[in-house]
């Protein structure tokens, strides 16, 4: 197999084309075909992380997509942060993340670093 940088989109979707026979036949690892699955695959997310980028989301999202998918209430987040005024602050976007606060929902919660320093979308 010929890998080789994608640079267009019929490029693309043929590196996609040439992936899927080795999602119904794996290669054995160490075989020339599963090295050329890895490269297939870094060619590919390479492609897609330029053309369709993801954008992380801001503090307060995270935070909201967190508690969502934990079950977490805003009380739980005021008992992280120390007062339940300073969690309802924090999700109405009244008031910014300290790195205090950062480094807690990253600790506790797991949030990536990243999402909580990124400047907010309504920051002040």
């Amino acid at each position: 197999m010929n890998i080789r940088p994608l640079r267009s989109e019929a490029d693309y979707e043929q590196a996609l084309a040439d992936i899927e026979r080795f999602f119904e036949n794996e290669p054995a690892p160490g075989t020339v075909e599963a090295d050329d699955f890895d490269l297939l695959a870094l060619v590919i997310a390479d492609y897609e992380a330029k053309h369709w980028p993801i954008e992380v989301p801001d503090p307060v999202d995270a935070i909201k997509f967190q508690m969502q998918a934990r079950g977490y209430s805003q009380r739980d987040l005021s008992v992280l942060l120390g007062s339940r005024s300073r969690a309802s602050e924090i999700l109405s976007r009244k008031r910014s993340l300290t790195m205090e606060m950062a480094w807690k929902l990253n600790r506790e919660w797991g949030i990536p670093a990243e999402c909580l320093i990124r400047p907010s979308n309504s920051a002040n």
